[in-house]
């Protein structure tokens, strides 16, 4: 019996001291080691991660939808819990067209969470559905979609994969459309599948939405008429803007090869950027109308002051300047209707350097317009200091000096806004998700580049470059008066002389002349066959102008007044009409 209770006692104590070892430990870990258990355990089982608000919306002044935010799944894993990484990468790999033995590295790396494929297109995330992969996880995320395709895609831009703009109105004003961050915890079980999330649905955490100056129809009808006349001429390029006169707002601004950024991966980036905002190009004969501005706004000249064009080739220092046709005797009118160079020159030295440098600054060639979108170049304009004799000349009529679409048609604006120059947008107002308004934009007040007696005399001498005999007579309109000015200039080449065969072929102008409601550039690069702004870039215009003002139901002038005949002494008598 004692032998018996002997041993019952040691067994006791064997256990009760293995008891106080096991409670000690518990009691250790419970209580010194606390945190450290929880956080080995939250890096099993939980994964922070990032996510932002649905992004803004893009509309049109008519609040067509031109880019939106859409709901779509991303696939993840969790390499721990994939039982065989191996045969996980080969199905992966097929169902979703991504490379194997990258994937397979993901799944065997020691990472708890990695990325399979982000925003996948409904018909793969249900594939990988079906393949029952333990580990796999299904989240949530945006994307960016743009419902028209090209429309206006170069001036809307694109974001990147985590929704933050690259390009265009989405990289300008990427603080106001994206949404807010914010970190949510996705927990696992011990098999890897997510049993519980945070609700990461917030109204508050969207981006705002902008409200653009582009009318879609009216950006429909520039990209078409430009898409044609590249195809025709079988040019390398081409660009359009359509501006509201009297505002600066840009109803339309157009690219040719188009952009789709649905499907960024199969175009060059060559068409990403803006080239209306960020490509400077010698304007040629279109920069004819600034220098007359800068000849009776100075008051050395008129209208019908005459000056002698030398028959077509005129020496200027070890220089000589050529005329398309030999022109004799022509007033300053007559110069910029039939697009005399030598004319230019020779009205541009009556009005000195110093005025035409000062008049084309406040034209705005030379420095930015501050327009709302990124990458804006400022062009070319010396000082008129550094200005040689030949510079002077070749400055009057669009060489040596270098300009930006979006300067060229807000600097002819000015001229059908009595002489007043607005500042060019594009943004108008900014809205929250529910549609309210949270600023607005209005036109900026404009400023005086020359006064409206210049303004009302330029207008005139335009409307006579679509009359006969004038080299823009490809851009006039039934019904409506036309004021213009074309524009043929040489390119550049890559050693620093012009190059044999290239040109920029180009038609600027507003419509109606005696109350212009839009201006209206056109820019052809490097047309086939025939190069001459007249014949390339001035029917364009014209069919732009023409269904742009249908669309805004601006009506023509009666063809002409009749003319009442009566014959006989009564009432009654007959009549004709007589056109």
């Amino acid at each position: 019996m004692k032998q018996i209770k002997f041993r019952v006692i040691i067994v006791g104590i064997v256990f009760t001291l293995f008891f106080t070892i096991i409670g000690a430990k518990a009691m250790y870990l419970q209580i010194f080691c606390r945190s450290w258990l929880s956080e080995k355990a939250a890096n099993q089982y939980e994964v922070s991660l990032k996510s932002s608000g649905k992004r803004g919306t893009i509309y049109d002044r008519n609040l067509r939808e031109m880019a939106v935010s859409i709901d779509v799944t991303s696939i993840a894993a969790h390499p721990p819990q994939i039982k065989n990484p191996k045969a996980a990468a080969k199905s992966l790999a097929k169902a979703l067209k991504i490379n194997r033995n990258v994937l397979a590295k993901r799944l065997t790396s020691e990472k708890k969470f990695v990325w399979i494929k982000r925003k996948v297109t409904p018909k793969e995330a249900e594939t990988v559905r079906n393949l029952n992969i333990d580990g796999l996880d299904f989240l949530r995320e945006h994307k960016r979609f743009y419902p028209n395709k090209t429309l206006a895609s170069q001036l809307i831009g694109f974001t990147d994969i985590d929704d933050n703009g690259l390009e265009g109105i989405e990289f300008y004003c990427n603080d106001d459309l994206k949404g807010a961050v914010s970190r949510y915890t996705v927990l696992r079980d011990a098999h890897g599948r997510g049993f519980e999330a945070e609700n990461i649905t917030d109204s508050d955490s969207r981006g705002k939405n902008l409200v653009l100056t582009i009318d879609s129809n009216i950006q429909y009808i520039a990209e078409k008429t430009l898409a044609e006349t590249v195809t025709k001429f079988s040019a390398k390029s081409g660009m359009a803007v359509v501006m509201a006169t009297g505002t600066g707002a840009v109803l339309a601004l157009a690219h040719f090869p188009f952009l789709n950024p649905n499907a960024l991966n199969e175009f060059d980036q060559e068409l990403w950027r803006n080239r209306v905002i960020t490509d400077p190009f010698e304007p040629g004969s279109t920069m004819k109308i600034f220098s007359a501005a800068a000849a009776i706004e100075s008051g050395s000249c008129s209208p019908n002051s005459i000056f002698y064009c030398e028959n077509g080739a005129y020496r200027v220092g070890r220089h000589v300047v050529h005329d398309t046709h030999e022109y004799g005797w022509l007033s300053l009118q007559q110069i910029i209707k039939y697009s005399s160079n030598i004319g230019a020159i020779k009205f541009s030295t009556k009005t000195g350097s110093e005025s035409l440098f000062r008049t084309l600054h406040n034209f705005g060639f030379g420095t930015k317009t501050g327009i709302d979108c990124p990458g804006e170049t400022a062009g070319s304009l010396a000082s008129f200091k550094k200005w040689t004799k030949i510079d002077a000349g070749t400055i009057s009529f669009g060489q040596g000096v270098s300009v930006s679409a979006l300067q060229l048609v807000a600097a002819t604006s000015a001229i059908a806004n009595k002489g007043i120059f607005m500042k060019p947008y594009v943004v108008q107002a900014i809205t929250d998700h529910n549609g309210r308004l949270i600023k607005s934009f209005a036109p900026s007040k404009g400023r005086r580049v020359i006064s409206e007696k210049t303004a009302r005399t330029l207008t005139r001498i335009m409307q006579t470059v679509t009359t006969e005999g004038g080299t823009g007579v490809n851009a006039a309109l039934e019904g409506y008066s036309v004021c213009g000015k074309t524009g043929t200039a040489q390119k550049i080449g890559k050693n620093g002389g012009y190059a044999n065969g290239k040109y920029v072929s180009s038609f600027v102008g507003f419509v109606p002349s005696e109350h212009p409601k839009v201006a209206i550039l056109v820019v052809i690069d490097e047309p086939k066959g025939q190069h001459y702004g007249g014949t390339v870039a001035a029917p364009a215009f014209k069919n732009i102008a023409q269904k742009t003002l249908a669309y805004m139901n601006i009506s023509p002038k009666s063809k002409t007044d009749g003319l009442i005949v009566s014959l006989g002494s009564k009432a009654k008598a007959c009549s004709f009409r007589i056109y």
